[in-house]
């Protein structure tokens, strides 16, 4: 079902919004700052673990508009 809907104008469309809004900060998660996955157990820790992570990247992205301008 799910392929079927990918193949129909509509979900085409909506498919190619993904790219350029969702990978690439999994991307750069895990190339750049080498993250690629939990050491973790328990949905508790593996929560706090993965909120450190997002809070690193956004900073990241912060430093990187400051020195852009």
């Amino acid at each position: 079902m799910r392929k079927h809907r990918l193949r129909t104008k509509e979900g085409k469309a909506k498919y190619k919004l993904r790219p350029p809004t969702v990978e690439p900060g999994f991307g750069i998660v895990k190339s750049v700052m080498g993250f690629r996955g939990f050491l973790l157990k328990g949905l508790e820790t593996v929560s706090l673990a993965g909120t450190w992570v997002s809070i690193a990247y956004h900073l990241k992205r912060m430093q990187r508009m400051q020195w852009a301008g």
